[in-house]
């Protein structure tokens, strides 16, 4: 399972396309069939959790010659399959910040949070389950 938060202009599109994006904690493993949940950055006027979907292609993009540190980039197809019911964004999770009580709450919140930049990221199979709660 996996999860990105990114610029998401209209979430209600069937598909939607997201090009050489960077990858932490096991998001450079994404591949077409993954199931990911979809998050409309704040920091661009999104509201949070907006959607679930499918990845229907992924692509890893080529490190640059020359350039020593690099983060993994990749770009996804994802066709929706549900649309969100309950609010979840960064007002939710920022109580949620004692970084080792195992919550998949705090598990959301340090993975998308604690570093605000937009990216495709690994989710454990609890906080999977978490977030399918908000379908």
């Amino acid at each position: 399972m996996y999860a990105i938060k990114t610029r998401i202009d209209d979430p209600r599109t069937k598909s939607l396309s997201f090009p050489k994006q960077k990858t932490m904690y096991g998001g450079k493993r994404i591949a077409a069939g993954d199931r990911i949940f979809l998050f409309a950055s704040e920091n661009e006027g999104g509201p949070g959790l907006v959607a679930r979907g499918i990845v229907t292609a992924a692509k890893s993009i080529p490190r640059r010659p020359g350039v020593e540190r690099q983060t993994p980039c990749v770009s996804i197809v994802v066709k929706c399959t549900a649309r969100a019911k309950r609010r979840l964004g960064r007002a939710e999770l920022k109580p949620c910040s004692n970084w080792n009580d195992g919550r998949p709450e705090t598990e959301l919140n340090f993975k998308f949070y604690r570093q605000a930049t937009n990216k495709i990221v690994g989710l454990s199979p609890a906080a999977a389950a978490y977030l399918d709660t908000f379908f």
